[in-house]
């Protein structure tokens, strides 16, 4: 497949729209209205290697539970384990909409065979998972074999069966806006249902110009096939404003129908906590202390 088609990126202009579209501001009135959709769009995410089934039950109560004191909040859109934890997150999270994510083949670096990706991916869906957190292989792609990665994404997806997949460029070892317009193109062909930015252990991730430059990928498909593809940036994203900023430059871009968490995810779990504190600001006129909120 030829891949060579992907448009050349205008570096100083993509970074110009972006840097206008993180000016932008909402209404007062509607400022609450956009901090419950974000927090709404948020995936929990675990991913330590000190993780265990106590602080996974933990966060998946937080995450049907965002903060009880404020009873009208609504629950995050998922929770983000490894597979070994999936199984564990589907029982605490029985009967609630959470949706339970899991990171797979050989995340985060993804060095390892197709045989290990594709049997992680088939184990996640074993135990339970409804979303894929993929890895490309970024070594493959700074080589130029764009065809291994496509196959490589493809054959994933085919393992995933009804689960959605989620493939992760990590923007920041990517390093240019060109290669991450072209990763992004691979990965929609591919079969993705989402492109995110980044595992959150390499910076920079989900920065305003890798962001647009992806839900620009997003809306040129969408123009071409009339196929939605999700958009999820992580990593770097930690305050209820830098969430608002995201869902002016997700509204400008591809229009009303992605603001939802089908479409649109935040991969950030500190976040949550600071649209608490925003939200609580807006009920009693006073910021509270993170003592008042669940760190997990």
């Amino acid at each position: 497949m030829n891949f060579h088609s992907s448009p050349i990126i205008d570096q100083v202009g993509l970074e110009e729209r972006a840097a206008r579209l993180m000016k932008r501001s909402i209404k007062k009135s509607s400022k609450e209205t956009a901090l419950k959709l974000a927090l709404n769009m948020i995936d929990l995410t675990t991913l330590e290697g000190q993780d265990t089934d106590g602080k996974v039950r933990q966060m998946c109560y937080k995450a049907m539970h965002p903060h009880d004191d404020l009873p009208d909040l609504p629950t995050v859109a998922a929770v983000c384990v490894y597979p070994t934890f999936v199984k564990t997150a589907k029982q605490a999270l029985k009967g609630s909409k959470v949706k339970v994510a899991s990171v797979a083949t050989a995340f985060p670096a993804g060095q390892s065979t197709l045989d290990v990706k594709i049997s992680d991916t088939r184990f996640a869906v074993s135990e339970g998972a409804d979303e894929v957190d993929m890895v490309i292989s970024r070594g493959r792609f700074l080589k130029g074999e764009y065809n291994y990665v496509f196959d490589e994404i493809a054959a994933v997806k085919e393992a995933c069966g009804k689960a959605r997949l989620k493939v992760i460029l990590e923007t920041g070892e990517l390093s240019t806006l060109d290669n991450v317009r072209k990763a992004s193109d691979i990965a929609i062909l591919a079969g993705a249902d989402f492109i995110k930015t980044s595992t959150g252990k390499i910076k920079p991730a989900a920065t305003p110009a890798f962001t647009l430059c992806m839900l620009e990928a997003c809306r040129d498909h969408y123009y071409k096939t009339g196929q939605m593809v999700g958009m999820k940036p992580a990593g770097g994203i930690r305050t209820a404003k830098d969430a608002i900023r995201n869902l002016v430059m997700v509204r400008e871009t591809l229009g009303e129908a992605w603001l939802s968490n089908e479409w649109f995810r935040f991969g950030a779990s500190s976040l949550a906590n600071n649209i608490i504190l925003q939200l609580e600001k807006i009920r009693t006129g006073n910021y509270h202390s993170m003592d008042y909120i669940s760190i997990d």
